[in-house]
């Protein structure tokens, strides 16, 4: 069964049995009210008869009294202890087939007799010569009847009425509900069959959970085809990236294979350009491994970390691999010693823009420690060929390149900056690049305090 059905049954079931309740308890507590006002009218002019019957003398005629307090549907007895009639009363012959019952207590019932609703009402009385009688009051209860037959007529009446706007309501529901689903389904289907990132479409004005149901979902395919796009274009890069190496050891493989086993000059060319290349592609996997971890997740290991000294082991770490000049500069206002990082993900940050400045200048490198109210910054500073100011926005990009030339000569694989990028992302780093061509880069990391 669809969900649309579903709702239209489950809801105009729930509605109608709503709707029934509570007419028949309208019902039944209508009646209780009408019999039990009937029955307390009833009793009080039973209680006047009773009183009237203790002041008659011998010479009263009981049934004269009756007559007067008798019911206008109904009938008055009078009953012996023997269960015998001694005077009775009535304005209706419905009355004959009630039963005369020995009562020591006052007694009422509403009894059905001959398809007639009828109100006994017996009270004991003690007669004029001392003995202990029965008042038994009858009243035939048809204007009570005929307005609970009437009322429940209307009661009917209501709910067959009530049915149509329940239907109608509960197919407008079933597709305020259901439209939204369908849309979905339709265009999860066109998705499946076209393999394009197709989108719902929303109205601004709707804020309910179907609506939110709709935006997530074309939240969910613009993330969906925006890392599709990112994961073609990076498996294209790649792919295009260790193609070069890879053509770069085959034709020095074939040259060493056709002229080269007798020319040492050749073998040696050959050797350092393969042993290069391969290096650049093993550094070049190894950071796309590390790139695609951190897409996943990267996990940051927070502990209390001596800033200044991470610092310096990775500027004596860089002095001692490379043997040139990385200048340490504190600020003689810095003050914050203790910072809540991940040491080792710090360290390698800084090592990646370490080595950058390195390779892209002949000269001493520079690293500035300064403290704000807000963040610790630290400046990497090279007097290396700089960055072209349309080239900054790009650099942290996956094998962008601002000069293919360069980045052969020193072996970069155009991924270092975009770790670097996700690295100072999980860390909550800012990054900061200044750039001039021919006169150097400056990098700053911004370390906010907590």
């Amino acid at each position: 069964m669809k969900l649309k059905s579903k709702i239209h049954l489950f809801s105009t079931l729930l509605m109608l049995l709503i709707l029934i309740i509570t007419n028949v308890g309208i019902y039944l507590i209508y009646s209780q009210n009408t019999y039990e006002t009937e029955l307390q009218q009833l009793r009080a002019e039973s209680e006047i008869l009773v009183h009237a019957l203790s002041q008659m003398t011998e010479s009263t005629n009981p049934a004269t009294i009756l007559r007067a307090y008798s019911p206008a549907n109904g009938a008055v007895r009078i009953v012996n202890t023997l269960g015998e009639i001694e005077v009775e009363v009535n304005t209706t012959d419905r009355v004959d087939a009630v039963k005369v019952q020995e009562v020591t207590a006052e007694t009422q019932e509403v009894n059905t007799i001959n398809g007639s609703k009828m109100l006994t009402l017996s009270i004991p009385i003690i007669d004029s010569s001392g003995a202990i009688s029965q008042l038994q009051v009858i009243q035939v209860l048809t204007d009570v009847e005929r307005n609970l037959n009437e009322l429940m007529l209307i009661l009917i009446s209501i709910t067959l009425v009530g049915t149509i706007p329940i239907l109608i309501s509960s197919i407008v529901l079933g597709k305020l509900v259901t439209q939204p689903i369908q849309k979905l389904i339709l265009t999860m289907k066109y998705i499946q069959n076209s393999g394009s990132y197709e989108q719902i479409k929303t109205s601004d004005h709707r804020k309910d959970e179907l609506a939110q149901l709709e935006h997530t979902f074309n939240d969910t395919m613009i993330l969906l085809e925006r890392n599709y796009k990112k994961q073609e274009q990076f498996v294209s890069d790649a792919s295009h990236e260790l193609k070069t190496p890879l053509t770069v050891i085959e034709s020095y493989a074939s040259l060493v294979n056709r002229r080269g086993i007798s020319d040492p000059k050749i073998i040696q060319e050959a050797t350092q350009a393969i042993l290069q290349e391969s290096v650049r592609m093993r550094d070049m996997i190894e950071q796309m491994l590390q790139l695609a971890r951190y897409d996943e997740e990267l996990v940051i290991n927070r502990q209390a970390t001596d800033l200044l000294e991470v610092i310096e082991q990775t500027v004596r770490s860089m002095k001692q691999a490379y043997h040139r000049e990385f200048n340490l500069i504190v600020d003689p206002n810095f003050e914050t010693l203790i910072y809540k990082t991940d040491e080792q993900k710090l360290k390698q940050l800084l090592f990646i823009f370490l080595d950058n400045a390195r390779k892209y200048s002949e000269e001493e490198v520079d690293l500035h420690i300064t403290e704000t109210p807000n963040f610790i910054k630290i400046a990497i500073t090279d007097k290396g060929i700089g960055i072209p100011s349309e080239a900054i926005p790009h650099v942290f990009d996956r094998f962008y390149r601002v000069d293919e030339a360069r980045n052969r000569k020193t072996g970069g694989t155009g991924l270092g900056l975009s770790l670097a990028k996700e690295i100072a992302k999980g860390l909550n780093i800012n990054l900061n690049i200044i750039s001039v061509l021919n006169v150097g880069t400056t990098i700053t990391l911004e370390l906010e305090k907590k």
